[in-house]
């Protein structure tokens, strides 16, 4: 290193502006009085370059994923879900206090908090981060679908905080570590039809049937046209399934 590179200051990263407000409400959840915590769907660069995996055990989903799609690709909307990323990867303590201040308003009393309307837990860390603000939060109910199967089994189902909800939703590499009898599961469906033709029960009527009706849970797919030509009548349990089976034939000896 030459002796200039040694004299020069450290490269700092901007702060960003926090916002006043972490938790956000989309059109469908107001309606039943949940509120959201939103990131990035599957991946993104973030302004500084940095590229992130936000949904790391993603698999077929990413193909006809509702969050990569109409109001999620707005330039505003966008922006949002980045800054909020850049946040838990920049100051993520400090975006822990902040959470746990804001949920201890009045308004979150009784409430939901549905954990990403887009990503997932894309770290230990993170996800540790979650259940530290459940734990601080007792009067607040937490829900969320996921894909990170061995990430819960390791970190949450040994002792799950009391207000925590979950549904581990197909469509993901590890489906093959899930178990229906056991786990409760969630599939998309091509239509409502084809949910109660296989004796799934919908949460169509409420986002909360995922984690609070009868299992397993059967969600209609969005009306997409091309994220439904890629489906192609499938639910993505059998889609993924189609998939996995295709990369161990690739993967045999000849």
């Amino acid at each position: 290193m030459s002796p200039a590179a040694l004299l020069a200051p450290p490269v700092r990263r901007r702060r960003p502006r926090r916002p006043e407000r972490l938790l956000t409400q989309n059109s469908e959840l107001r309606e039943e009085g949940v509120w959201n915590w939103t990131l990035p769907a599957l991946a993104a660069r973030l302004p500084d370059g940095r590229n992130v995996l936000t949904c790391p055990s993603a698999g077929v989903c990413a193909l006809a994923c509702y969050a990569r799609n109409g109001t999620y690709t707005w330039p505003g909307v966008r922006d949002r879900h980045h800054a909020n990323l850049a946040y838990v990867l920049d100051d993520l303590a400090g975006w822990t206090r902040q959470m746990a201040a804001e949920l201890a308003h009045p308004r979150h009393a009784g409430g939901w908090v549905r954990i990403h309307d887009s990503g997932d837990f894309l770290s230990a860390r993170y996800l540790a981060a979650w259940l530290r603000i459940m734990h601080f939060r007792p009067a607040v109910r937490f829900y969320c679908y996921t894909k990170e199967v061995s990430l819960f089994r390791r970190y949450v189902q040994p002792a799950p905080p009391r207000n925590f909800r979950w549904v581990f939703s197909y469509g993901g590499k590890e489906d093959h570590l899930l178990d229906p009898a056991v786990d409760r599961v969630a599939d998309v469906y091509p239509d409502e039809a084809a949910i109660l033709a296989d004796g799934w029960n919908s949460q169509d009527a409420s986002d909360l049937l995922a984690v609070l009706g009868p299992a397993p849970v059967g969600i209609p797919a969005n009306n997409i046209p091309r994220f439904r030509r890629r489906q192609a009548g499938r639910t993505f349990r059998q889609w993924q399934a189609e998939e996995d089976a295709r990369r161990a034939r690739r993967r045999a000896p000849a």
